[in-house]
């Protein structure tokens, strides 16, 4: 249906495979010029620069000014970025709010409301490292779900191995969503207040095995700040789903929330490490993550990976004991199935170490306190040049 007697027209861009798109009728500030970077103001609509850049060559940058923007109809995605979009910058100038919220259309009868999208922001298969998002707030999910395809499809059908679409494409990732072979670089981004069932409220990826262990075949997450998030199960901040990627560096986990009050939706597949619980980041098998001078405190636990080898290096694990939740066992701040990679580490909570395969000859398990700042930069001298600083 058209909300609000909007007239829209359905459009077809690039490869016809890729599906319908809708758009809007063009404003005045998004005429198709010849070169220079796309400007979005308040009541512009995000999606159609989107399309602009996607068949303009010389014009692959969209400067977005400082407003909140909502989502204008009930969908999958607020802004979608498929194989057409790769290489187009996405960039925010001054204060710009990305929400899933829009409480003049949302049902207010709804556990949902005020959200309208189940993501905030979507990136698709067919997406590199050439594709950037930059400096926004994105906030606002909370546990809206349709599998409709109308208005518009975010993803048509994908040819390759593994690349169906199931549950996790739709529930999972309400501030931003990654699927198939997506590899974006998302920098200078704050990500919070977010709520999803089962998991990955704050950003989950879904790589489904389409990763060789390169970098150029990761999620590159760089100065970002993850607040806040919450879901029922794993990975409220950040969700790796099986055979996934992702290298985070110089980023903020603080007061983000797994293993929170289950529901219908989060009975399948039910509770993942039923004892302790998962962590504000969360690595299910065969996938990989390289976390370099980050902070984590007062999360439901910081991090449950179940592989080996991968690297954490120079960051701070700090008290991510937060109260509530369902597991019956004590709060950590590592769960690894392998200590191997993990170097320069300062680590002190209530479990420090869950395994015990961390070396403490490389790291300081037990560590003292950091005397975090207001902006969580530690004030204790031995914790210079480890964990987040703000960008």
């Amino acid at each position: 249906p058209i909300l609000l007697n909007e007239m829209i027209t359905i459009t077809e861009k690039g490869d016809p495979a890729e599906g319908a798109v809708a758009q809007l009728p063009q404003r005045a500030s998004l005429e198709p010029l010849e070169s220079g970077p796309i400007h979005v103001r308040p009541g512009d609509n995000i999606q159609e620069a989107l399309e602009l850049a996607a068949g303009n060559p010389r014009r692959k940058r969209i400067v977005v000014q400082a407003g909140v923007y909502r989502p204008q109809h009930p969908g999958q995605a607020m802004i979608w970025f498929n194989k057409r979009h790769d290489g187009i910058t996405l960039e925010a100038e001054g204060e710009v709010t990305l929400t899933a919220a829009n409480p003049a259309l949302a049902d207010k009868s709804a556990p949902s409301f005020p959200a309208i999208v189940n993501h905030v922001v979507y990136f698709g298969d067919g997406i590199s490292r050439k594709t950037v998002l930059s400096g926004f707030k994105i906030t606002g999910a909370n546990g809206f779900v349709t599998n409709s395809e109308e208005p518009v499809s975010i993803q048509a059908p994908i040819e390759g191995r593994n690349l169906e679409k199931a549950k996790f494409f739709y529930t999972d990732g309400g501030g931003i969503k990654i699927f198939g072979r997506s590899y974006p670089r998302i920098e200078n981004v704050e990500v919070y207040d977010n709520f999803t069932s089962p998991c990955g409220a704050g950003i989950s990826v879904e790589h489904r095995g389409h990763i060789d262990g390169s970098r150029l075949q990761t999620v590159l997450l760089s100065n970002c700040v993850f607040r806040n998030n919450r879901c029922p199960i794993s990975g409220a901040a950040v969700d790796l789903l099986h055979g996934s990627g992702a290298e985070i560096v110089n980023c903020l986990f603080v007061d983000n929330l797994s293993n929170g009050p289950m529901d219908q939706r989060a009975e399948t597949p039910g509770k993942w490490k039923p004892q302790h619980g998962s962590g504000a980041l969360t690595l299910f098998p065969k996938s990989q993550v390289i976390v370099r001078r980050c902070t984590f405190t007062g999360n439901r636990n910081a991090v449950d990976d179940s592989n080996q080898g991968n690297r954490y290096e120079d960051s701070i694990f700090w008290m991510n004991n937060a109260a509530g939740g369902w597991p019956k066992g004590s709060r950590y701040e590592l769960d690894m199935a392998s200590g191997v990679g993990v170097s320069g580490c300062f680590i002190g909570g209530d479990i420090g170490d869950l395994r015990a395969v961390i070396d403490k000859g490389q790291n300081v398990v037990g560590c003292s306190d950091p005397r975090f700042d207001e902006r969580y930069v530690p004030q204790a001298q031995e914790f210079e040049g480890v964990g987040y600083r703000p960008h």
